[in-house]
């Protein structure tokens, strides 16, 4: 990888849709280099997937939330991962180290569809603490992270 694969991937991240074409013309590259170029991103796994980010405050989902969860023993681990991965509101899902065992991030339309996503989620079997905090603004949000220039030079 190259500054240019790294102009490349800067592009495409602020818009997955960009042409190969306007690619070749924002970084002086023919249209069958950037191409190629592309390729070997996909198919080294560099990229990952091409995706859109849906905008939850149009689909009034105006609710963020921070969960975190102890789970009383890993029994539990297998049930609970199967009932989160059912859940649409909830996004994210991290396995973490320290005081809880997983973080999830939810967006919810508001407190009374939250109250019903905490409910079902504090009832499951073997959930042993929560704690959940609301996002009031989110400041910073990159959906992926970018390679530095000086780790490929």
């Amino acid at each position: 990888m190259d500054s240019l694969d790294i102009k490349i991937l800067k592009l495409l991240q602020n818009n997955a849709r960009i042409t190969a074409s306007e690619i070749s013309s924002r970084v002086n590259l023919s249209v069958p280099a950037v191409s190629d170029r592309l390729r070997k991103l996909d198919a080294s796994g560099v990229i990952e997937k091409y995706t859109i980010i849906i905008n939850g405050k149009k689909l009034n989902r105006n609710l963020a939330v921070i969960m975190f969860i102890t789970l009383e023993s890993p029994k539990y681990t297998t049930k609970f991962l199967e009932a989160i991965q059912k859940e649409d509101e909830i996004i994210e899902c991290h396995y973490v180290a320290g005081d809880y065992d997983y973080v999830l991030k939810i967006i919810t339309e508001n407190t009374e569809t939250l109250e019903a996503i905490l409910n079902k989620i504090k009832g499951m079997s073997g959930i042993a603490k929560t704690k959940t905090t609301v996002t009031l603004s989110t400041i910073k949000n990159n959906y992926s992270i970018m390679p530095k220039e000086e780790d490929y030079l």
